[in-house]
């Protein structure tokens, strides 16, 4: 740090190096904002903007009425682009797995049918799988796929390669569709997420195209508590 390093930085970086050395441990209380404004000699308001940065980014937590606490950063997902899930969890640090649970072909319903732009029961490709990272489930990932642009899509090694990894290798992308909802997920979602039926998940759902043709549908339900969403625009 320099003198020209403003106050609440100097103390962004206080705290955060001493939660990357592990002096204040995973769900350890830090400091309150009066302690760290006289320690630093600044004003309350100063030390609050340090913490409050700290816990939009996801490495504190605060808890009413008992203080701040350091909390294990969420995963995060650009939400503009479509990144390989495997490659994200890897970019921390961190071990990727996941779970399949279901590979298969199947007839297309009324709301598939509307959504990948088919008639109704047109057979379409069904995977359902379960994205781990440190070996907690972060994604549940339902996605129909259109056989006409990926036929071998039932044939992949998905424990090798997950499903996106697949489509942007053989369906080069053109168009990418995100609508993002705060829900309740269904009891089975629940289960392999596990998380309480009242917890709060983020639903994305995606529509991607190659070349102007719809390539597939997906939901991706996330548990509110443990994901985020991230988009950045570049203004002139």
């Amino acid at each position: 740090m320099t003198q020209s390093t403003p106050l609440y930085q100097q103390i962004k970086q206080h705290i955060l190096a001493r939660i990357q050395s592990g002096e204040y441990p995973l769900h350890q209380q830090i400091p309150p904002e009066q302690e760290l404004a006289g320690h630093f000699g600044v004003s309350r308001m100063t030390a609050h903007k340090a913490i409050r940065d700290l816990v939009q980014e996801g490495y504190l937590m605060r808890r009413a009425g008992l203080g701040t606490f350091v909390t294990e950063p969420k995963a995060e997902s650009p939400l503009a682009d479509i990144n390989n899930i495997a490659d994200e969890v890897r970019s921390r640090g961190h071990e990727y797995g996941n779970r399949v649970l279901l590979l298969e072909s199947i007839r297309a319903d009324e709301e598939v049918a509307l959504q990948m732009g088919m008639r109704l029961n047109a057979r379409v490709f069904h995977s359902v799988m379960v994205h781990l990272e440190n070996q907690v489930p972060i994604q549940v990932e339902e996605r129909f796929v259109n056989p006409a642009l990926a036929p071998d899509y039932l044939s992949c090694d998905f424990s090798r390669m997950t499903p996106n990894a697949y489509l942007v290798q053989h369906c080069p992308l053109s168009d990418l569709e995100h609508i993002v909802e705060a829900r309740l997920a269904p009891a089975q979602v629940c289960d392999w997420l596990h998380i309480g039926s009242e917890e709060p998940c983020l639903l994305v759902t995606r529509r991607t195209w190659s070349l102007h043709q719809l390539v597939s549908f997906a939901r991706l339900w996330h548990p509110g508590n443990r994901y985020k969403l991230r988009s950045t625009l570049k203004l002139d």
